[in-house]
């Protein structure tokens, strides 16, 4: 493994029973990058997320996070990470603001934490509401701003555009990119949208049946849906095209290719 990685597996394997959720899967994600795990629902990604975060156990490999294997006894490295797991959640009964307030305190973060990522997260409007009458777009909002409140080094998200409307989704894509780009914040996420890969990510891994069939960088990725068009389009046509069609042919086509 590399010692500059932040997150790294070698031969990580989760199984249920007779069915294998995750094979032998090797990946590193570098310090500074957003590198999206890109696959169909079912193909493993959350099951990934949780042996990362420590949350269940792998039945085979390991797992390195800030250099340090996984294991039971790491609440000083949790503190450096923030996650959304799956669905978002919050104590229904507190407010948006209280909420936030005991998970910064949790983590140690100061106290003007909770009013920045309100403000930076667009919850101003709903902060003394509580937490059980948001709309499912603000309770994904929310679910966000907890995993930021304490500006974590890394960033671990399970489909983060999920619920959100299309403003929404460009707001989470341009605050991902920003925390990357001016505070070296590292972001693992996994996606089923391959459009808002292909704006955010610098390096897709791409999973089918529980294994990493390829990894690419967002021009590679880019580069191959150009390519594997033959439809005679303009120059703005094929822009148009690109991100949304074009995408899903390619990954489409690699999927089918997967021996499993």
């Amino acid at each position: 493994m590399s010692p500059t990685a932040v997150v790294a597996t070698r031969g990580l394997t989760k199984r249920y029973g007779h069915v294998t959720a995750v094979a032998d899967l090797d990946l590193e994600v570098r310090k500074g990058e957003i590198y999206a795990f890109l696959g169909r629902n079912g193909a493993g990604k959350t099951t990934t997320i949780r042996m990362i975060l420590g949350l269940i156990r792998p039945a085979a490999g390991e797992v390195h996070v800030f250099g340090r294997p996984v294991g039971p006894a790491q609440p000083e490295w949790l503190r450096r990470v923030g996650s959304l797991v799956e669905t978002a959640t919050a104590y229904p009964n507190l407010t948006v603001r209280e909420n936030l307030d005991l998970h910064r305190r949790y983590t140690g973060a100061a106290a003007r934490a909770v009013s920045d990522v309100i403000e930076q997260l667009g919850l101003a409007p709903v902060a003394d509401r509580r937490a059980g009458q948001l709309s499912l777009g603000n309770k994904q909002r929310l679910a966000l701003a907890r995993a930021l409140v304490h500006a974590p080094e890394l960033l671990v998200l399970d489909e983060p555009a999920n619920a959100l409307d299309p403003a929404g989704i460009v707001e989470i894509r341009e605050l991902l990119r920003s925390l990357a780009d001016e505070h070296g914040t590292t972001v693992f996420l996994s996606s089923h949208i391959l459009v808002e890969v292909a704006h955010l990510a610098n390096r897709i891994g791409i999973v089918h049946n529980g294994r990493l069939i390829e990894e690419l960088d967002r021009a590679a990725l880019i580069a191959a849906a150009r390519a594997f068009s033959a439809e005679q389009l303009t120059e703005q046509q094929r822009a148009d095209a690109l991100l949304s069609l074009e995408l899903e042919r390619f990954f489409l086509a690699r999927t089918e290719e997967s021996p499993n």
